[in-house]
């Protein structure tokens, strides 16, 4: 297998003020590959690389306020760096959707354009991850995603019970991608999305067949003629196979 996980890809309305918000979040370098395209990544960063996952932003005319079934999750290094950097986030226009609670001390907030994402308590799990610690996506069924991403993308699981699933880089880098049960099974129209890409790049078409053979489908969501291919894993979660044109 030779796909990896390389970006999760925001739709915006002002993909280049959100895109700001999100470089001074993460503290990486802002660039763009044409109108209505802004890219983050780490300053000095060689894409791609699996010791970070990349952000997208994509303007479209006016995205649809749909609850997201795909998020990131900040990691912190202190109490005192969580609580600086959840006062950092709202000087720059964050708004504070839920503080933690219970065994769940995370606090969930929302960017400019109300994209949610979650601010977590210092975890000795994602002390080496970087700022994203990682991207999460709601599923009915951790264990059939895994069925899945698990065969999908050149991951390794490290963590798989009836709740939650977490695989991570078999370079032992960079964020965690974590499938996380809900109860909520709604499929959606999803404003926060993964891209893969294929290494070499020049296998996109037999990487596109064998996820269909693992159970994908392909998707249409009006792109036209573009270098990447969208499709959905078999709960519904749409993502992007990258080709050549990135």
């Amino acid at each position: 297998m030779t796909l990896q996980l390389v970006q999760v890809n925001f739709k915006a309305r002002d993909d280049s003020a959100l895109g700001r918000f999100w470089a001074e979040a993460l503290g990486w370098g802002l660039s763009s590959e044409g109108p209505g395209v802004t890219n983050l990544e780490p300053v000095g960063f060689d894409w791609p690389d699996p010791s970070a996952v990349c952000v997208d932003l994509v303007r479209v005319p006016d995205p649809e306020t749909v609850k997201c079934r795909a998020h990131i999750e900040l990691a912190t290094t202190s109490e005192t760096h969580r609580t600086e950097l959840i006062a950092r986030l709202t000087k720059l226009g964050a708004s504070l959707v839920e503080e933690g609670r219970g065994d769940v001390p995370r606090t969930v907030m929302a960017d400019p354009e109300g994209n949610v994402f979650s601010v977590l308590e210092p975890r000795e799990l994602y002390r080496d991850t970087g700022p994203i610690g990682a991207v999460v996506v709601d599923c009915a069924d951790p264990r059939a995603m895994v069925r899945f991403w698990g065969e999908a993308i050149d991951w390794t699981v490290h963590e798989l019970t009836d709740d939650r699933a977490l695989l991570r880089s078999v370079k032992g880098v960079g964020p965690y991608l974590e499938f996380r049960r809900t109860p909520d099974d709604e499929i959606v129209w999803n404003r926060v999305h993964l891209d893969v890409m294929s290494d070499p790049v020049e296998d996109q078409a037999s990487e596109v067949a064998r996820l269909e053979g693992l159970g994908a489908t392909r998707a249409d969501v009006g792109q036209g003629d573009v270098s990447w291919v969208v499709m959905a894993d078999p709960a519904g979660n749409e993502f992007c196979v990258l080709g050549r044109g990135i």
